[in-house]
């Protein structure tokens, strides 16, 4: 892929991202979240399988793999399984993407567990972040305090389960990683739906539907052209298109569910914007001197 051709596919990569929330509140609506997870990750778990096969991805094996499974639970089941069963618990699409946004914040949190320093201009920037956050949910007109605490579940199985894996499989091939990840989430998800009685689809068409762009446009499509961009570009210019989903998912929102856009939750999304943009920003490199100086 040219960088041309990467450079218009930006706004198409945050489309795609952004609409995962919209596909998701469809499929739990016509379905229970667990079922929901669990069909999206049989499927895709065994697509990613194939294609990670079919390019030479290298498997993880042995202990490796284990912390990649656990990664993978982290940042699979106890994220999504959190995000969609607050979806059901009608908490907008916009308010999930922004919460989701917060990652980074968690992730600074256990910045030196990983071996990372956070400037305090960062810092400045998580705390606009959280009030923006604040302020989209004060603007709720269904708010649940269920759907807000299932969120922050969300968000610390996503932030602890990429802390764990950069912790102790860094140089996991990212490809064979995400098959693991979905595989090993499926049985996880299809227990978890039998168990607590989520077999029951109410609307099979829109299940379907949901399904086929979740499987295909999400966990597919998003997947491979993030990784193309990863091959081209540094992660600090690539992780800045995800301060985009917000905005982009509450438009996505109100336009194809139906979803209101409130002063206050226009306002939320424009300060966690700002917020993220602040927290991306890393202090300029210090000058270089003769003696041995700390590795960042």
């Amino acid at each position: 892929m040219t960088d041309r051709m990467l450079l218009a596919a930006q706004p198409l990569f945050v489309l795609m991202w952004s609409s995962a929330f919209i596909a998701g509140i469809i499929g739990v609506g016509a379905a229970p979240p667990l079922l929901v997870l669990f069909a999206r990750f049989t499927i895709a778990g065994l697509l990613l399988a194939l294609y990670a096969r079919a390019v030479g991805a290298e498997w993880p094996r042995g202990a490796q793999l284990w912390h990649v499974v656990v990664a993978g639970l982290l940042m699979q089941i106890v994220q999504f399984g959190a995000f969609y069963t607050a979806m059901s618990e009608h908490v907008s699409a916009a308010v999930i993407a922004l919460v989701q946004g917060l990652n980074p914040v968690v992730i600074a949190l256990c910045a030196g567990f990983i071996g990372e320093t956070v400037s305090a201009r960062q810092w400045f920037g998580f705390g606009i972040g959280g009030v923006g956050v604040a302020v989209a949910v004060i603007d709720q007109s269904h708010f649940s305090l269920v759907g807000l605490i299932l969120c922050i579940v969300g968000l610390l199985g996503l932030s602890i389960g990429t802390v764990y894996q950069k912790r102790f499989v860094p140089q996991v091939d990212s490809r064979a990683a995400t098959a693991v990840h979905v595989t090993a989430s499926a049985p996880v998800a299809g227990l978890l739906a039998v168990a607590g009685g989520q077999l029951t689809v109410s609307d099979p068409v829109r299940f379907a539907g949901s399904l086929t762009w979740m499987v295909l446009v999400n966990s597919m499509a998003a997947f491979l052209l993030l990784n193309a961009m990863l091959r081209r570009w540094d992660a600090t210019r690539v992780g800045r298109l995800f301060f985009a989903t917000p905005a982009v998912t509450a438009l996505l929102a109100w336009a194809l569910i139906g979803e209101p856009l409130r002063p206050l939750t226009v306002a939320g999304l424009a300060i966690g914007l700002i917020g993220l943009v602040f927290a991306s920003r890393r202090p300029a490199a210090a000058p270089r001197h003769p003696q041995p100086v700390a590795v960042r």
